[in-house]
């Protein structure tokens, strides 16, 4: 059984959201140097970039000085925003959002534990933005919750 995971395609499409909110406005930045920057597989980083631009959070540029740019200002543009566009909903069980899920019995619990899960993960990814992540300014909290010692370890 594995955990709760962000998997490969949001781990990259975040890092090169982050790559493009470190960059000077003016100059498009080219996949290549995104990927050669982060270690990204070029041709699976094209796949997330496209998804990104279909999802209106870069915009692209052709030709010799073309590549990629964000669409908005680093600062409006959350770590939810990213994931969602490049792996769709942040939290959900079995595929279904809570309204769809009904419970019995002792498991009748679960629901609200669902929720309140996924309203914890919305407000970390859902407010944080690149901006913040780029100029390593995170939220107080959050530093709180990564300075656990328990925070890494397993059961």
């Amino acid at each position: 059984m594995t955990g709760m995971r962000i998997s490969a395609r949001a781990d990259y499409a975040v890092r090169a959201a982050l790559e493009l909110a470190a960059a000077t406005a003016d100059a498009p930045v080219k996949a290549e140097a995104i990927a050669d920057a982060q270690g990204i597989p070029h041709k699976f980083l094209e796949g997330i970039l496209g998804d990104m631009r279909r999802g209106r959070l870069v915009v692209s540029q052709r030709g010799g000085r073309g590549g990629y740019r964000l669409a908005a200002a680093a600062d409006e543009i959350t770590i939810a925003d990213v994931i969602r566009v490049v792996e769709g909903p942040l939290v959900s069980v079995r595929g279904a959002r809570p309204p769809e899920l009904s419970y019995v019995g002792p498991a009748e619990s679960l629901l609200p534990l669902w929720i309140a899960l996924r309203v914890n993960v919305r407000r970390i990814l859902g407010e944080v933005t690149l901006a913040d992540v780029a100029s390593a300014r995170l939220p107080g909290y959050v530093h709180e919750l990564a300075e656990d010692p328990d925070a890494w370890t397993n059961p």
